[in-house]
């Protein structure tokens, strides 16, 4: 299914992360992580981008994807992993991630933006009215209007390592 015009701003901030993880987990991959390095720009992510994300859907996508039956569940196990993830971020924050909760952070964080980008967009695209997602994607665009629109760089520590190919 396309993305509606209103999610797409939610979804292309989804996409950002989604490249963190997979920078992350080739880091991990090659056996080359500065936890330091990471932990800043998780830190960065969070406090750039993140924190006003995770706000967004919990003030204005979750109530309105709560009001219809069929993902109210989804909506409840959202918000619980919302509540994960940002003890993974606090955590990254304070430099207390070793290199095993670095790996599971980037696994949890990827794979709650795919239950959202599959389940929960779909869901809601599926069951509202085109009037009711543009009034979510106008109370979207007041939400998300204090993102940061600079483009964060990885760092050298951080930066895309090539993909580790296994001969197994």
């Amino acid at each position: 299914m396309l993305r509606d015009k209103n999610l797409i701003p939610l979804s292309r901030q989804h996409h950002h992360a989604l490249a963190v993880c997979v920078r992350l987990d080739r880091s991990i991959q090659a056996g080359d992580v500065d936890l330091e390095a990471w932990q800043a720009e998780i830190q960065q992510q969070f406090e750039s981008e993140i924190a006003v994300h995770l706000a967004a859907e919990e003030e204005v996508l979750f109530p309105a994807a709560a009001n219809f039956a069929d993902l109210q569940t989804l909506v409840h196990e959202l918000l619980a992993e919302h509540a994960v993830l940002r003890n993974y971020f606090a955590a990254a924050s304070a430099r207390e991630l070793d290199a095993l909760n670095l790996a599971y952070f980037g696994e949890k964080l990827a794979q709650h933006i795919r239950k959202e980008e599959r389940q929960l967009f779909e869901g809601m695209q599926r069951v509202m009215t085109s009037k009711q997602m543009d009034a979510v994607g106008a109370a979207l665009d007041e939400a998300l209007k204090n993102v940061s629109q600079a483009c964060a760089l990885p760092s050298e520590a951080t930066k895309l390592r090539p993909r580790t190919i296994s001969h197994s």
